[in-house]
């Protein structure tokens, strides 16, 4: 039993970074098989239905009726970033760029979120910090220009790189939101709700913009896409944050939260084995920097928070 409680939350989340990882080959498959926004409102319209009995056990569901209008409007806002827009852009943007590659720019996105904080929560950094966040930004424009950062500046970024900077602008504005609005409100009930909101507005989008043939085009798909979807659905999305959570509730946000610094490599490793993609020397150069950049910010943020919790304790 003392074994199961010392290991069990790091295997568990060393499980959620597989998962996660994982996610970006399933991803490609569904995004060359599937109409992307039907295939997206099928995959969270699925992980609600494992999220929101879950929230019904955990007692949460009473806890609902009490909120305000203020907190659902902020909920409301949190989906349609962090579910709406991050999963439209993600399948769409997997339809013209390697999974591999796509997971290492979404790497810069604690680099985004970090630099937005300090401008609008006014959120300390250090000289630390600072140099993590250039050097992930460093990464990740030599893993988007291939190697050839001179040449976005004549040639613009093409229309798979935008998209999936779409997935960071939107998972950055969740982020955010989620700070200024959804303070006191736990994990569990802002996942199971934000994944219901969104999965209705991905809904909606869908019979909007693809009709009812985009739906029956993801109904009608083969084993293989919908092998993928049911794996985003319940494995990349309810399981995942299950394990994140217990991660979190276990070790706290900075130790869990380091583990996800883990996924892009994982994203790129299985990428390459499951889908064959090559990986080449720009990949290799700028995912490494963009990760070792993570990794000094988070190191960084140590002195930070331990200043911050002495300050309070004043």
């Amino acid at each position: 039993m003392h074994i199961q409680q010392q290991f069990g939350p790091h295997l568990r989340l060393l499980g959620m970074v597989l998962l996660w990882g994982a996610s970006w080959p399933a991803g490609r498959v569904v995004a060359q098989n599937m109409p992307p926004l039907a295939a997206a409102s099928l995959r969270f319209l699925l992980a609600a239905m494992v999220l929101l009995p879950w929230l019904y056990h955990r007692g949460g569901m009473r806890l609902l009726r009490q909120w305000s209008a203020g907190r659902w409007l902020g909920m409301a806002a949190a989906a349609a970033c962090g579910v709406f827009g991050y999963a439209a852009f993600f399948l769409m943007g997997l339809q013209h760029l390697p999974a591999g590659k796509a997971a290492l720019v979404i790497s810069i996105n604690p680099a985004v979120t970090l630099l937005l904080a300090v401008w609008l929560f006014k959120e300390r950094i250090n000289l630390t910090i600072g140099l993590g966040m250039l050097l992930a930004g460093v990464g990740a424009v030599i893993v988007i220009s291939h190697g050839r950062p001179m040449e976005i500046l004549s040639t613009g970024l093409g229309l798979g790189e935008l998209l999936i900077l779409g997935c960071v602008a939107c998972w950055v504005a969740y982020t955010l939101i989620g700070r200024a609005m959804l303070a006191g409100v736990d994990s569990l009930s802002t996942t199971a709700v934000t994944s219901t909101l969104g999965a209705l507005m991905l809904l909606l989008a869908s019979l909007l913009v693809e009709g009812l043939a985009g739906l029956d085009a993801a109904l009608h798909s083969g084993a293989e896409a919908w092998t993928a979807l049911l794996f985003l659905a319940f494995g990349a999305t309810a399981l995942a944050y299950a394990w994140y959570f217990d991660g979190v509730k276990a070790l706290g946000a900075g130790a869990a939260s380091g583990y996800i610094t883990l996924v892009p490599v994982v994203g790129v490793m299985l990428s390459s084995v499951l889908l064959g993609e090559r990986i080449d020397g720009s990949m290799l150069l700028g995912g490494a920097l963009a990760l070792a950049g993570t990794a000094v910010m988070n190191w960084g943020r140590r002195p930070v928070a331990q200043m911050g919790a002495a300050v309070m304790g004043k």
